[in-house]
């Protein structure tokens, strides 16, 4: 069954797949145009599941190498950049289950959580307390359920495309979510940190 996803610039996707398409034909200044539109949100996503800036330069690299070499897999009929977070997340577990460690950071993720807030001024100071705890409560989550708020929140990714990147039905992505959210609930009330219910509320 095809994948269905949220519609984006088709400008975009078709100058992406016109990218790979060139990549196919063993065009690297196509590769290094790819690399170019999508370097930052492979580093950040990286960065926040494995909590190491060098692995996470290193991941970025072996990412687009992995484009490179399986560019011919790539299916044209269906936007790059769910593609290129599957491939992204997958090296993330592979290289940290190699170092046996998996801790996320989340100062993106609590940027990400928080930014409704900046509209508000009242709400725009946080003490370090209420976000140490907010930091506590999301690396108290299980991997896969981190690894969902990454994409989900701080990527901005919809369910089906992070059902897609983690090669997950929508519903395990839906329950994910559920999940953490009601986990981060309980360890921040919203009387601590009143911007979280803002976010953690408006999925459905």
């Amino acid at each position: 069954m095809m994948v269905q996803y949220d519609e984006r610039s088709s400008s975009v996707q078709e100058e992406d797949g016109s990218l790979v398409a060139r990549v196919r034909n063993g065009d690297i200044d196509a590769l290094g145009e790819l690399y170019e539109r999508h370097q930052s949100q492979v580093y950040r996503t990286a960065t926040a599941i494995t909590h190491d800036e060098r692995m996470a330069e290193d991941i970025l690299q072996e990412v687009f190498l992995r484009v490179n070499r399986y560019a011919d897999s790539f299916d044209q009929t269906q936007p790059f950049e769910p593609w290129l977070y599957r491939i992204t997340v997958n090296l993330c577990y592979t290289w940290t289950n190699r170092a046996k460690r998996w801790v996320y950071t989340v100062q993106d993720t609590i940027e990400r959580l928080r930014a409704p807030s900046r509209r508000d001024p009242e709400k725009v100071t946080e003490s370090r307390e209420q976000r140490a705890l907010l930091r506590r409560a999301i690396d108290s989550l299980p991997d896969s359920h981190r690894v969902v708020v990454v994409l989900y929140y701080l990527e901005g990714l919809s369910v089906n495309e992070v059902a897609y990147a983690l090669g997950v039905p929508e519903g395990t992505v839906k329950s994910r979510l559920y999940y953490a959210r009601e986990k981060l609930r309980k360890a921040v009330t919203e009387q601590e940190v009143g911007v979280l219910s803002e976010v953690v509320y408006d999925f459905t």
